[in-house]
């Protein structure tokens, strides 16, 4: 018992400045424009790191430790191995501190997590089979709101791929997003945060929104709350099929979010073919055209996706087709006969409550 309490105090950083006395030490101020926002109470760093389960002994990647708080309490919970990734050149001296305060457990990268190849950042020892228990690896971040969401849509694909830092196993993370976004990450079918991204998390992993914290406890305070997500990447992906023609699937469905979902569906096909092999997909997915793609489960969209894919495998082209790049070489001046719905719609539902066309969308939200 004493050697555990031992052991335990180890890791236990020594006195250190405030996570408030290291920003005016070092002159530091967020950065508007990278969405940056300073959490300094570590009593909220400690209940994030604590929804990352054990992290004693562990190996993690923090990702913009900015000063260094998260940091504190990743080391305070006893991993024996921290990376840090960080872009900004003004924290790095802090962080430097840090390190030199826990020897030999911290490493600071100064370079952009998109970009990083962290699948070269540990020791191979740590991998596991992807169909056992997770590695002791963890990603864990407080994500700069400007980054968040083309990150999370990077380890999905990697988390498909089993590459990146998923070639070890079946890595957890940690993070944060504002509350809008960890809200339509975790969306059940029917609910109204139901989105592209909520399908594209889910059927790749556990999506769990653990709490949120008030936006008053950043500086600066953000305009809006922050939610704390934790993922765990699934055994199985509940679609079998490669990244790219999933995610299509599912960006087109939802590209007209509040209509039918067989609207979203044509724009899979080419105008020319776009009637009989819509018709032919949904029939082949036993999907009803009616549904709104909001109201669509996971089972659905793997039905989707198996459709399309069975399309694609007897006319390889579809799987190049976009219709934005169709519409882009359509000579404006042709009008050309469109033709009927494929099925029986009132005039009414093509347009909004407003009465105005409903414009498809990029957005992952």
């Amino acid at each position: 018992m004493m050697a555990a309490l031992t052991k335990l105090s180890s890791f236990r950083l020594p006195p250190l400045p405030t996570i408030g006395e290291i920003i005016k030490l070092y002159n530091l101020r967020a950065e508007k424009q990278l969405s940056q926002n300073f959490l300094l109470d570590l009593r909220l760093t400690d209940k994030i790191v604590r929804q990352a389960g054990c992290l004693r002994d562990a190996h993690v990647c923090e990702v913009g430790p900015g000063p260094g708080g998260l940091t504190r309490s990743i080391l305070n919970a006893g991993a024996t191995d921290v990376l840090v990734v960080e872009k900004d050149t003004r924290f790095i001296s802090g962080l430097k501190l840090l390190s030199e305060a826990a020897p030999g457990r911290v490493r600071i990268v100064h370079g952009d997590i998109l970009t990083y190849r962290m699948d070269r950042g540990f020791p191979d020892t740590i991998s596991k089979p992807w169909d056992g228990d997770p590695p002791n690896l963890h990603i864990i971040g407080n994500l700069p709101f400007n980054v968040s969401t083309p990150l999370i849509i990077k380890w999905l694909e990697n988390i498909a791929n089993r590459t990146g830092p998923f070639a070890f196993g079946r890595t957890q993370l940690t993070l944060t997003f504002q509350k809008e976004v960890a809200e339509r990450l975790t969306a059940s079918t029917g609910s109204k945060q139901r989105s592209r991204l909520s399908i594209m998390a889910q059927y790749l992993c556990t999506v769990h929104n653990c709490f949120t914290i008030p936006g008053r406890a950043f500086v600066p305070k953000p305009k809006v709350d922050v939610g704390v997500v934790h993922f765990t990447p699934l055994v199985q992906p509940q679609i079998q099929h490669p990244f790219k023609l999933v995610e299509k699937v599912i960006r087109n469905v939802f590209q007209f979010r509040r209509k039918y979902c067989y609207k979203g569906v044509e724009k899979l096909f080419p105008e020319a073919s776009r009637f009989e092999l819509t018709q032919k997909m949904l029939q082949n997915a036993d999907v009803d055209p009616t549904l709104r793609p909001t109201e669509l489960t996971i089972p659905q969209f793997r039905a989707l996706a198996d459709a399309y894919a069975h399309l694609c495998t007897h006319e390889p082209s579809l799987l190049h087709y976009e219709f934005r790049e169709e519409l882009r070489l359509k000579p404006l001046t042709k009008q050309g006969n469109k033709p009927e719905d494929t099925f029986i719609m009132d005039e009414k539902l093509n347009k909004n409550k407003h009465g105005k066309q409903e414009k498809p969308t990029n957005s992952l939200f």
